[in-house]
């Protein structure tokens, strides 16, 4: 039996994609960005792309990742669909006197032709596209057979993949909304790439969020994190006490800091895949 789905019954990733453009284009990502710069750098030295190769750099955000495989002189293209994150990645390029060609460029539809990259890498980028499966396909459509996509996500286990449907809970998230930590699942990494891939690795790291106080980290995000401070617009006045109170439940949870500051490992997966 074939089953036919109207188009008015599929979500509209586009008005979605929309709206979170708007959401992270409101604050200054960069003030956070730059604190995951050392994930960027394993992800390079794991993926042990050639020097001289081509490399798209996908939901770029600030760099880490372009400045990473930019460093082991690759031939890097920093790319997302928010404009005002590249200008923070051109302003460290040019501070670390690094040649880089940067392009705003949406993950669920990549301007470029099949085949087109060595490698293609994101961390914790891409994973934020609304349409999970067009993304996958966009990284695999333009790496080329041999080359390598190279992946850092939060996994559903971690802080981040934790905060997010708590947040989402009070922002009343569409049900066609997928959690971002599914790129951190092992089975929708072979799902979405086993299909295409001769090989695939998936190392499961921690990254820790080190911060002044766990009170000092929830208004740094909510100044700072797009999607945080859209929350706090869609709550109101009325909402902000119960949405913080929720925010630092789930980081009393895990801190392992008994001094007052806010140490928080949060796990990721370093997914390494060669394309066939």
């Amino acid at each position: 039996m074939t089953i036919h789905i109207a188009n008015d019954q599929l979500p509209d990733y586009e008005k979605i994609n929309a709206k979170l453009n708007k959401s992270w284009t409101s604050a200054d990502y960069s003030k956070i960005g730059i604190r995951l710069q050392i994930v960027g750098e394993l992800l390079a030295e794991r993926a042990d792309i050639r020097p001289g190769a081509k490399v798209l750099d996908v939901a770029a955000g600030n760099g880490n990742a372009t400045l990473a495989f930019a460093k082991r002189w690759c031939d890097v293209l920093s790319t997302d669909y928010v404009d005002r994150f590249l200008d923070h990645g051109r302003i460290r390029a040019k501070a670390e006197g690094l040649d880089i060609a940067f392009q705003v460029a949406d993950a669920q539809n990549l301007p470029f032709a099949d085949e087109s990259f060595d490698g293609v890498v994101s961390t914790f980028g891409v994973m934020f596209a609304p349409d999970q499966p067009k993304a996958a396909a966009e990284l695999v459509r333009v790496c080329r057979p041999g080359g390598t996509i190279a992946l850092a996500s939060w996994t559903p286990d971690s802080f981040i993949g934790r905060l997010c449907p708590t947040i989402g809970r009070h922002m009343s998230a569409p049900s066609s909304f997928k959690a971002p930590a599914n790129w951190g699942k092992p089975d929708f990494i072979g799902e979405h790439f086993g299909p295409a891939a001769s090989w695939i690795d998936i190392t499961m790291k921690t990254y820790t969020f080190r911060f002044p106080s766990p009170e000092f980290y929830l208004d740094f995000f909510r100044e700072h994190y797009g999607l945080t401070k859209r929350a706090y617009q869609v709550v109101g006045p009325e909402g902000e006490a119960a949405l913080s109170a929720d925010i630092l439940e789930v980081i009393a949870q895990m801190n392992t800091a008994t001094d007052g500051t806010m140490s928080v490992a949060s796990q990721y997966a370093e997914v390494i895949i060669r394309k066939a």
